[in-house]
């Protein structure tokens, strides 16, 4: 039997696709994966869909690489013919981890007009367009929004989204294929999730490695983002060779970047987002949680947590404390998942906790409660909650406690919510 390689394993997908959806669009960032993902779908309809439009919807964050911009515009200048591209500059909330004043910030911000750090490329939308925005939402908000949108837009009754990502990258985008957990799939094909009536989102390329990505670009000879290629010189490793948004916790330890591959960008991003500077200088050291940080002397975590969150403004520390509650109560009333490697690690250390037989999730692991402890030397350190990786989040800056693994807070469920319900009512209305 002929084993299928990830290309041909592709051109399957693509063919289900596009012969299901009456219309189909690419979310396409400009990195190298929703590049090659780009290029694969518009080889795919010049090849057997002639006469089929493919949509492109790119979120233009502003702060981006000079050689990202050229290569999305490149992109989009050469195949006018087949592509309808929906470029969008909006004013939506998006999260830093660069400073300890702000949650989030806002690219296309009228209000910061004066400083923006290029000019709003010509022929895109913005937030007059759509009729759902408001701003109470964050950028991935939008993104789940504009698929009814557009939906509407072209009158169309099925509609799919392709993304381009891939398991390879982290165990949060495995997880997102293979658990199957609150999706439902277009014909149980995993790699499919539905969105909303008739809406799908797709990830053709999520068995692809990256050196997959690198060989399909060769291959073919398609164009990329030659971003990659100053990475790569200035010694970058691959896991951190990113395009998305400069400001979140994963670009961090890479923003300095910025300076060398493009400083005229550098200089302006300085004055636009508020800790940019201090997180280019610190970005990739101890000052900002990397790197292996040290309890000071005379200091418990705990005691050191208090420290640095007395150092904090008001609503930020709010912030921290409320996440900080929510996840004492849930590891002492509910437990987190341990797998029993884990467990008998935890008894080993002579650490209290109670193990449950069986969990409501889908897992193999076990539930276990306990206190949260100050500190703990074991591999599996970011599964127990302790007050030292607490301490990395405040000085990560990471104000969603991303790196804790904390869901959402009350405060902020019902926030999320009352936007939604606002864009219902508008709905409704109209």
């Amino acid at each position: 039997m002929h084993r299928l390689n990830v290309y041909e394993a592709t051109q399957r997908r693509l063919k289900i696709i596009f012969d299901y959806f009456d219309y189909v669009y690419v979310s396409f960032s400009g990195g190298k994966d929703s590049g090659v993902l780009l290029n694969l779908c518009i080889d795919y309809i010049r090849k057997n869909a002639p006469t089929r439009k493919l949509g492109v919807f790119h979120m233009d964050y502003e702060v981006q690489y000079r050689q990202t911009i050229d290569y999305v515009e490149h992109t989009f200048s050469e195949n006018q013919d087949i592509l309808e591209v929906f470029h969008c500059c909006v004013p939506f909330k998006v999260s830093t981890c660069t400073s300890m004043f702000q949650l989030y910030w806002r690219p296309w911000d009228n209000n910061c007009k004066d400083i923006w750090v290029r000019n709003m490329p010509q022929r895109c939308f913005t937030e007059k367009d759509f009729n759902f925005f408001n701003y109470d939402l964050w950028d991935y908000d939008f993104q789940n929004q504009f698929s009814e949108w557009l939906q509407k837009r072209k009158k169309c009754k099925k509609i799919c989204c392709l993304v381009g990502i891939r398991t390879q990258e982290s165990f949060n985008r495995w997880r997102a294929i293979y658990s199957g957990r609150n999706f439902k799939h277009l014909c149980n094909y995993k790699w499919t999730h539905k969105t909303g009536w008739q809406q799908y989102n797709a990830y053709p390329l999520y068995d692809w490695t990256t050196t997959d990505i690198w060989i399909a670009n060769g291959r073919f000879g398609w164009p990329y983002n030659h971003l990659y290629d100053l990475y790569y010189q200035a010694g970058i490793p691959l896991s951190r060779q990113r395009v998305a948004s400069p400001f979140i916790s994963q670009a961090i330890p890479t923003l300095a970047i910025y300076r060398a591959i493009d400083p005229n960008t550098w200089g302006r991003m300085v004055g636009r987002v508020n800790g940019v500077g201090c997180a280019g200088i610190y970005g990739n050291t101890t000052a900002m949680g990397w790197r292996g940080i040290t309890c000071p002397k005379g200091f418990s975590w705990k005691k050191y947590m208090y420290f640095l969150l007395n150092t904090l403004p008001k609503e930020i520390r709010e912030n921290y404390m409320d996440k900080l509650t929510v996840s004492i109560k849930f590891w002492r009333e509910r437990g987190g998942c341990l797998s029993e490697k884990t467990i008998e690690k935890l008894k080993a250390a002579n650490i209290p906790i109670i193990v449950e037989d069986s969990s409501a999730y889908r897992t193999n692991k076990r539930p276990v409660r306990m206190e949260y402890l100050d500190d703990i030397d074991i591999s599996e350190f970011r599964e127990i909650p302790t007050y030292k990786r607490m301490c990395m989040c405040i000085m990560k800056n990471d104000h969603t406690c991303k790196y804790m693994g904390f869901a959402q807070t009350k405060r902020e469920r019902d926030m999320r919510e009352y936007a939604m319900n606002q864009y219902k009512i508008r709905q409704y209305e109209r």
